[in-house]
């Protein structure tokens, strides 16, 4: 797929008000910090359309980017760490978990890990709450630059071990470096083929 266009759309903390659902959506989601904005940036080859951060819990909002004029990209704010009070990020995850649940048009999560760290119980948790309620998800391991390619198969095969554990299926997963421009290419491919039969279902 070639990005030809990605423009920001609009910022929400209501499902509700996101743009109509006649278009497919991708939502990216991952712990506070995982990066996230780097990896959006990679994919749609725009140095600042999702804002990068040092400072976890940048993104606050339920936030839409448009992309050839046929789908959306949607930046949802981070689980797990970050600093704000209990009460804030109690509303952060009604506002994720209303969308998640509830978009009509949402056709695929990805679901951004860090490749340096072991399966966390935060992310696990998460993506068998997906699993629950039949929302449809894939693995983004991120960061990969940050290792070397031995670390990388090592840390791959450790963390679909333990998925293995508690998944029939291991779900879908992809390895990725912002830095090096790993991984855009099977993404897109996977976004273009859902694309496909979003529009054929229609």
């Amino acid at each position: 797929m070639k990005i030809q266009e990605a423009k920001y759309v609009m910022s929400n903390s209501d499902y509700e008000k996101c743009p109509a659902p006649v278009k497919p959506e991708y939502a990216f989601i991952g712990r506070s910090n995982v990066g996230k904005s780097s990896l959006i940036n990679m994919l749609v080859e725009k140095k600042s359309l999702a804002k990068t951060s040092q400072q976890p819990g940048k993104t606050q909002l339920i936030n839409h980017f448009e992309i050839n004029n046929t789908w959306y990209l949607v930046d949802l704010p981070g689980y797990g760490y970050a600093k704000v009070s209990k009460t804030e990020r109690e509303k952060w995850e009604k506002m994720i978990s209303d969308y998640l649940h509830n978009r009509e048009n949402l056709v695929c999560t990805f679901i951004l890990v860090d490749i340096r760290h072991s399966a966390l119980a935060v992310d696990l948790d998460f993506m068998a709450g997906l699993g629950e309620a039949g929302i449809p998800f894939h693995i983004i391991f991120t960061k990969a630059d940050k290792l070397k390619a031995y670390q990388v198969a090592n840390q791959v095969e450790a963390y679909t071990q333990k998925l293995a554990e508690l998944w029939e299926e291991i779900p879908a997963f992809y390895v990725t470096s912002a830095e090096k421009h790993e991984g855009r290419e099977p993404i897109l491919k996977t976004i273009e083929s859902y694309n496909e039969t979003f529009s054929q279902n229609r």
